[in-house]
């Protein structure tokens, strides 16, 4: 399978993940599915899960027109039984799995004021909860040893107007932590990801809808610019391949160093929408 055109070229070799099998949950679109892609692109059989089969479907599809090998199930994370079910689907057809990668969420911009607690629980089941279900119903079904879990997680600081993300993913960062040690004796590796402003995304698009508070974005990574989806895939690529064999209980940051500036940058972000909506007012 080539690279998906626009791609910037891999710096690792085709055969990287030859003869293994990655299963991705909220592989549909996104930072997700640039992963599917690259792991696909370098010999990995994919499994896209999602809660929408015709979408999860079009992009195995994708996968497979250029090359590759992929299978779309679906299930909602939130529904332990259904993930049980499509585990064993996909297992079934494409082998056990060599690769689980946790990367179905949920998220809107709001602050504590404007979140139900309906929407935080929300948030909570599929970030946290989903991430937990995805593990234990894929975890028969995982290789062992030489199995890898790997999480998208997000912001390692407080962030307005993501209360519950950041409540959420927090979880999913000490789940990782845990997992790495009490399966470390079976020779399964545990790590999660931190992207930062990732451009081409739906939560991008939510975060800065106009030029103006892209730029703002922009201003706010050290880098100097917004990622791709490339730049999380490679961070992925690296982790779960030979190169990380010493690599375990990881919470690696790919965000242009945003994070080394704690929340300032979002803050400020928040300060100039609250004035604009008092200028609103």
């Amino acid at each position: 399978m080539t690279l998906k055109p626009g791609t910037p070229e891999s710096t690792f070799r085709p055969d990287l993940l030859a003869g293994k099998h990655a299963l991705i949950t909220g592989g549909g679109s996104g930072i997700n599915l640039g992963i599917a892609q690259s792991f696909a692109a370098h010999g990995c059989a994919v499994t896209i899960l999602g809660r929408n089969l015709e979408k999860a479907q079009r992009a195995a599809q994708g996968i497979v027109d250029a090359g590759g090998r992929a299978l779309g199930v679906s299930a909602d994370v939130r529904d332990f039984a259904a993930m049980q079910a499509a585990a064993a689907q996909a297992a079934q057809e494409l082998g056990d799995f060599d690769i689980v990668l946790a990367g179905a969420a949920g998220n809107f911009p709001a602050p504590v004021d404007g979140i139900s607690p309906n929407g935080f629980k929300t948030v909570v089941d599929i970030d946290l909860n989903g991430t937990f279900n995805t593990v234990k119903a894929c975890a028969p079904h995982l290789r062992t040893p030489g199995g890898n879990i790997l999480s998208i997680s997000a912001y390692g600081v407080a962030v307005p107007m993501q209360a519950h993300v950041v409540a959420a993913k927090a979880g999913v960062d000490r789940l990782t932590e845990t997992l790495a040690v009490e399966w470390g004796v079976r020779g399964i590796r545990v790590n999660a990801i931190i992207p930062g402003p990732i451009d081409g995304t739906e939560g991008m698009a939510r975060l800065a809808p106009d030029e103006k508070s892209r730029k703002r974005v922009e201003e706010g990574v050290p880098l100097g610019r917004l990622g791709v989806a490339q730049d999380i895939a490679n961070a992925a690529l690296f982790l779960v391949s030979d190169a990380a064999s010493y690599v375990t209980g990881v919470i690696l940051n790919v965000d242009g160093g945003q994070n080394l500036l704690g929340g300032a940058p979002q803050y400020q972000m928040y300060l100039a929408m609250q004035a604009q909506q008092n200028r609103a007012e």
